[in-house]
């Protein structure tokens, strides 16, 4: 059985911030290619000098590509990036044999990534150095339910 695709892997990440009192999220993404590792290529994409955290949260099947996420924080430059609800649904697809969802949009995808280091502040010592680091941005990630990937 053969179940390759074109090849296409995609790292995208996901810049966390603060503008005002609420969370923001940027996203840049570039092709995977070579043997460049998705965690050398997160970095590049995250502006590894301005950033205290980078951590892969979450991969997807997307138009034919395979789409690995991170999310970095804190994003230097928040002005232009969308605001992100805690209240965002979670993506998860609707039968036992099929976890993916239909659609995860990018707001979707965020949230996940919010909930899951919310998780993380309380189960990972290096997660929640980190968090002490960034006070008012992590005051705005508890707003997230703290949750493991998918449903439980």
């Amino acid at each position: 059985m053969d179940l390759s695709t074109d090849g296409s892997t995609v790292v995208e990440v996901f810049r966390l911030g603060v503008r005002g009192a609420r969370l923001t999220y940027r996203v840049s993404e570039h092709r995977l290619s070579g043997d460049v590792h998705p965690d050398d290529l997160a970095r590049r994409l995250a502006g590894s000098g301005q950033v205290d955290m980078l951590h892969s949260t979450s991969w997807r099947f997307d138009a034919g590509r395979i789409v690995l996420t991170y999310v970095t924080l804190p994003d230097p430059d928040p002005g232009d990036a969308v605001e992100l609800d805690p209240a965002t649904p979670l993506a998860a697809g609707d039968d036992p044999l099929s976890p993916s969802p239909a659609v995860a949009d990018r707001a979707a995808v965020a949230a996940h990534a919010c909930r899951h280091l919310a998780f993380l502040r309380h189960t990972d010592p290096v997660i929640a150095a980190t968090a002490q680091r960034q006070p008012r941005l992590w005051e705005l990630l508890a707003g997230f339910r703290p949750n493991v990937a998918g449903k439980v």
